[in-house]
């Protein structure tokens, strides 16, 4: 539960170092790096241009990634359902400067495949083109003379189509309409189909153009491809084409799979060229002169000494480290294993100022508790925890932000077990349920599985929901206190008596008064004496007072300050507001416990017959996954809300930016580095 000191880092080192160390910063992943300011008077210092350098290597690995795409076409990589858990293969610093010197090679093999694919590509646009010849010439297949054929020296042929279901006949007597030369005119009909009649027609050449003037009023057209040979020829040669370029297709992809093995390789090279278009573009960042460099960043106190001594050491680097403390500094946090999951959970709301206390830790405890209240089924809770746990000790290398949510469920899981326990789920009343069922016997009182460690919500709901309300206090008075902490930090004393002490007073003393009311037996089970109603009532006075006369007590005008006082005494609505949401506790934890059951009384309809068994099966399986899925998605959504609203509305500012250090971002590989 805290929030790492940064230091300001400022490196001056000899140019041709800079590379060496951008590369060993980029694998370390402990500084971020900000942009250098330059001085007027820094007049030996200039900054450099890579855009052309970022450029040529996106390329380049843009080139890696089409050819490892073009081998998974031609070789499918065999994955598992899982498979996207793996997370990033880890390289050595040996295996990575193994790969790094074979890089130029992988990049001829890289060109070489993506040339492969255009060959292939190219072919088949051949082929594409050949089969459309084909396709034009086919109806012409009993022509005996080229489709070219004009006519001889005393005739003219025109060879081309008219509209369908035309017969020569009727050709014939059309054409007689339009033009005197039709009894000169020979008609065959070559072919027909349902989209055009194909004909060859002959008449002297002094008819010709007479002819042609009335067979385009009939709809003749030439045919789009014509053929200086015979169309069988010309067939037998279309045939011959498309057989020569399948066969170099057939080439190319043999070729492609020959240097699949290098798939690997490929997919190094790609994250390789990423990494160098990203140290370029961290020069955009620093200053050069003609013989040094310097860049600037932040590093965290826990980091800094290591790094320091290393570029010391090894690049005789001038390393200068100071406090850094300012607004803008970057916020990185630390917690142990137990609330480090809860940090997403954070971030996606907002990470903390540097002056503010990191809420994790204690979020987490509520966190785990509430969704675990919500989901409420040791049966659930044991597949969540169980699911997680297997996935975090199969897959070692799951990414960072997968790993911790895997956690952060784990531990929801443990919580979910633990409340189904004491409220006596297990898969709703499953037990109970195929006892009766299947075994006609009344099945054995077993705590947690079949009678509750503590009480039944479903049968006690009036418990349940008051004690939904006492964890909502403890939640927000938690937030009030680490408000109060925030201020004796700060030193800002008056302020705990103002903001929280008053509010402890004012809320507390109302519930106190409340709890001691003769009405609230029949709700809370209890009262307390008469004496608390006075107690009460004069803690929730004070605490009124305080806050309408402190409330707004930076306002120097004193009618202001008491409008603004008014109106944040006015917040205890909102108090009221925020203890009534905690009663979702009660009714997303009653939903899944009613809706388990009766799942399970829908399977147990056909009794203990063998469809019975079977239909009791398929609907406890299917039913109960969609009952995880629908409820474990309300506990998730309504725990964030307890949290982001009731929870961090007491006492939680935000607005810090995260940490974001130079470092690797690729999708195959990540480099461990040897410190």
């Amino acid at each position: 539960m805290s929030i790492l000191n940064m230091q300001r880092i400022t490196v001056i080192a000899l140019l041709k170092y800079c590379k060496d160390i951008l590369e060993t910063l980029q694998r370390r992943g402990v500084v971020e790096i900000e942009t250098y300011q330059l001085d007027d008077d820094d007049g030996v210092f200039e900054r450099g241009d890579t855009a052309a350098y970022q450029s040529q290597y996106l390329r380049s690995s843009a080139v890696a990634r089409q050819a490892a795409e073009i081998i998974h076409t031609y070789v499918p990589e065999k994955k598992g359902l899982l498979s996207s858990m793996s997370g990033r293969k880890p390289l050595s610093l040996a295996q990575y400067d193994a790969l790094v010197a074979d890089s130029q090679d992988i990049l001829h093999t890289a060109y070489d495949i993506v040339s492969y694919q255009k060959n292939i590509e190219q072919n088949r646009l051949e082929i594409e083109r050949y089969e459309a010849q084909k396709t034009a010439i086919e109806p012409w297949l009993s022509l005996d003379v080229p489709m070219t054929f004009t006519g001889t020296a005393t005739t003219r042929a025109f060879i081309g189509s008219f509209p369908p279901n035309k017969t020569r006949e009727m050709l014939l007597s059309e054409l007689s309409e339009q033009t005197d030369v039709a009894d000169m005119t020979d008609i065959e009909i070559i072919s027909s189909d349902e989209n055009r009649t194909y004909a060859f027609l002959l008449c002297p050449i002094g008819c010709a153009d007479a002819l042609s003037d009335a067979i385009k009023k009939l709809g003749f057209e030439y045919p789009p491809y014509s053929a200086p040979v015979s169309v069988r020829k010309r067939i037998k040669q279309i045939d011959q084409h498309i057989s020569n370029r399948r066969g170099r297709i057939l080439e190319n992809e043999a070729n492609i799979k020959s240097v699949s093995s290098s798939l690997s390789s490929l997919d190094f090279l790609e994250d390789y060229f990423v990494m160098k278009a990203e140290r370029y573009q961290a020069f955009d960042h620093i200053i050069l002169s003609d013989n040094t460099f310097a860049l600037t960043g932040y590093i965290t106190e826990r980091d800094a000494p290591e790094l320091s001594r290393y570029l010391e050491d090894t690049y005789d680097a001038e390393v200068e480290l100071s406090p850094s403390d300012t607004d803008d500094t970057p916020v990185k946090l630390m917690n142990n294993r137990f609330a480090e999951p809860v940090e997403s959970v954070l971030a996606t709301y907002s990470y903390p100022i540097r002056h503010e206390t990191d809420p994790t830790a204690v979020m987490a405890i509520f966190y785990y508790i509430f969704f675990g209240m919500m989901f409420s089924d040791a049966g659930y809770g044991i597949v969540m925890a169980g699911a997680c746990g297997l996935l975090l000790l199969k897959f070692r290398n799951m990414e960072e932000g997968l790993r911790r949510a895997m956690k952060m469920f784990f531990w929801c899981g443990v919580s979910t077990t633990m409340w189904g326990l004491l409220f006596g789920s297990f898969f709703g009343d499953a037990v109970s349920v195929i006892s009766n069922t299947f075994f006609h016997t009344a099945p054995p009182a077993i705590p947690g599985l079949v009678t509750p460690i503590w009480f039944n919500p479903v049968s006690d709901p009036m418990r349940m929901l008051m004690f939904s309300f006492l964890l909502g206090i403890i939640h927000l008075f938690t937030g009030l206190f680490i408000q109060a902490y925030n201020d004796i930090k700060h030193k800002e004393y008056l302020a705990i008596l103002y903001d929280v002490v008053s509010w402890y007073l004012l809320v507390g003393g109302a519930i106190l008064a409340l709890l001691s009311l003769e009405m609230m037996e029949g709700i809370a089970g209890f009262v307390l004496p008469s004496v608390w109603l006075k107690i009460g009532g004069v803690m929730a006075l004070i605490g009124a007072v305080l806050i309408l006369f402190f409330s707004g007590r930076e306002s120097e005008n004193p009618i202001k300050r008491l409008l603004k006082g008014a109106y944040g005494l006015y917040g205890a609505t909102g108090y009221l507001s925020d203890i009534l949401s905690y009663s979702r506790l009660l009714a997303l934890g009653l939903a899944t416990g009613v809706i388990a059951q009766v799942f399970n009384q829908i399977g147990s309809m056909m009794g203990s017959s063998v469809i019975g068994v079977i239909l009791f099966l398929i609907i406890f399986v299917v039913g109960h996954t969609l009952n995880i899925g629908i409820n474990a998605l309300g506990a998730y959504v309504h725990t964030n809300r307890l949290q982001f609203v009731e929870f961090f509305g007491k006492f939680y500012t935000g607005g810090g930016r995260e940490f974001k250090p130079f470092k690797i971002n690729t999708k195959h590989y990540t480099v461990k580095e040897d410190i």
